[in-house]
C-alpha cells in the first residue's frame, strides 16, 4: 500500500510542524521540573514555558494570560465551562450542529434535573440562525453554547451576532472553537465570547492531550477537580483565582510547549494563507464530486464554511466508502463524527464521509483521492 495520505485533520492535524515537534522534545530535555512546585532551576524553566504559552494564547485570542487554563482537550475545557458555570434551575441554548463534547455534558445535567435546554436550528441564513437563538431565550436562560464551526460540514455560525445577543440579554456565551481556532481569527472581546474552549491538537497544530479554556474573567466557574496547584498549599480549599482554580495537578509541560509553537506557527503562517490553501483543496474535491451523479455534497451556497467537505456516494454506506478509500491509502473520517445533532439536522442518519485537509496537503494528493473515487463513476 502507498504511504497514507491524511485527510482527517478535523479530528487532529497531522503531520505537525517541525517547530512543534522540536518544542516538545526541548521541553522534555531541558524543562523537566514541575512548574510552580519548587524554586529550583528546572521548575522555573517549566514555569517559564507554561507562562510563555499563556501569553501566546492571550495574544491570539484577545485575553489575559492568567485567564488561559490548560486542559487535556476541548472536551475537558467544555466540561469545565458547562459544569462550572451552570446552576440548578438554569436553562441553556445549544445549536443544532453541536458536537457531543458540548451536547453530552448539557444532556447529562438535564437528565439529573439540574438544568433544561433548548436546541436552536442552524440554517444557511445567518440572520435566521441568530433569530432562532433569540426566540429560544427564556427567563431562566443563563447561557448559550455553540460551536464556531460545525465539525461535520464545516459550516460557520454567526458568532458575532450570537455574541451581541448574549451581551444584550446578559447571557454567558460558551464557544466551542475546536474547528474554528487556527482557521480564522477569534478575538473574544470582539466576538462577545465569555468562555472559549478549544483543542490544541487541531487547527492550532499542537499535539494530542492539549486544549484550552480561555475566560474573559467575568464568569465564576466552580472547579470540577481539586488538588495541588503549587499555590496556597497550606489551605485545604482550592484557590478561587485563575488559572489555579481550574488547573489541579501537574500540567502537560511538553504538550503546552508544543501548543505554544503551534499557535506561533499559525500566526506566522497567517490565517488567510492557511484557509485559502485548504479551501482551494476543498474546492478541487467539490468540483470533482459535482461530476459524479451519485455524489451528494453537504454544503449550501448561502452558508460560509471552514475547509471541511462532507459527502456521500449514492447508496454506498459512508463507512464502506471510507474503508474503500483507506484500502487505497487515503485517511478520511466516516460515520456520525461524534455529532448526532448535526446529522439529524442534515438528515444523514448513517453519517457522511468527511474530507478535512491541512496546510501540508497538496493538489496532487487531492487528485489522487479523486482518482480513487472514480471507481464509483457510473460511466466507468
Amino acid at each position: 500500500m502507498q504511504k497514507p495520505v491524511y485527510f482527517d485533520n478535523a479530528a487532529t492535524t497531522f503531520p505537525k510542524p517541525p517547530a512543534v515537534r522540536s518544542a516538545a522534545a526541548q521541553a522534555i530535555r531541558f524543562a523537566g521540573g514541575n512548574p510552580g512546585r519548587g524554586g529550583h532551576v528546572l521548575s522555573q524553566r517549566s514555569g517559564a514555558v507554561v507562562y510563555h504559552a499563556r501569553e501566546t494564547a492571550a495574544e491570539m485570542f484577545g485575553a489575559e494570560p492568567e485567564h488561559v487554563i490548560f486542559t487535556q482537550n476541548c472536551t475537558h475545557a467544555l466540561n469545565l465551562a458547562i459544569q462550572g458555570a451552570l446552576r440548578q434551575g438554569d436553562h441553556v441554548i445549544l445549536s443544532s450542529i453541536e458536537h457531543n463534547s458540548a451536547a453530552r455534558p448539557v444532556a447529562a445535567l438535564a437528565d439529573t434535573g439540574i438544568i433544561r435546554y433548548s436546541i436552536a436550528p442552524v440554517s444557511a441564513d445567518a440572520a435566521e440562525t441568530a433569530a432562532a437563538f433569540r426566540s429560544r431565550i427564556q427567563p431562566q436562560t443563563r447561557a448559550v453554547i455553540c460551536t464556531l464551526a460545525g465539525n461535520v460540514t464545516g459550516q460557520c455560525l454567526p458568532i458575532r451576532e450570537i455574541g451581541a445577543l448574549c451581551r444584550e440579554k446578559h447571557l454567558i456565551f460558551i464557544a466551542d472553537g475546536a474547528q474554528g481556532c487556527g482557521i480564522f481569527p477569534v478575538n473574544m472581546q470582539e466576538c462577545g465570547i465569555n468562555l472559549l474552549c478549544t483543542a490544541g491538537h487541531k487547527g492550532l497544530y499542537g499535539i494530542m492531550g492539549t486544549g484550552m479554556l480561555i475566560s474573559d474573567g467575568t464568569v465564576q466557574l466552580r472547579p470540577l477537580m481539586q488538588g495541588g496547584t503549587g499555590s496556597l498549599s497550606a489551605s485545604l480549599r482550592q484557590p478561587d483565582f485563575l488559572p489555579d482554580a481550574l488547573e489541579a495537578g501537574t500540567l502537560n509541560v511538553p504538550g503546552i510547549a508544543a501548543l505554544d509553537a503551534g499557535m506561533q506557527f499559525v500566526m506566522q503562517h497567517g490565517y488567510a494563507r492557511i484557509r485559502a490553501h485548504e479551501s482551494a483543496l476543498c474546492a478541487q474535491l467539490i468540483a470533482y464530486l459535482s461530476r459524479m451523479p451519485e455524489a451528494v455534497v453537504y454544503r449550501d451556497p448561502k452558508a460560509e464554511y471552514v475547509p471541511v467537505v462532507s459527502f456521500t456516494l449514492g447508496s454506498e454506506p459512508p463507512d464502506e466508502t471510507a474503508a474503500r478509500l483507506a484500502a487505497q491509502g487515503f485517511c478520511l473520517r466516516a460515520g456520525l463524527q461524534c455529532a448526532p445533532l448535526a446529522h439529524e439536522t442534515l438528515g444523514t442518519p448513517h453519517g457522511t464521509v468527511r474530507f478535512s485537509p491541512s496546510v501540508w496537503n497538496t493538489p496532487d494528493q487531492v487528485a489522487g483521492l479523486c482518482r480513487a473515487l472514480s471507481v464509483s463513476l457510473r460511466n466507468d
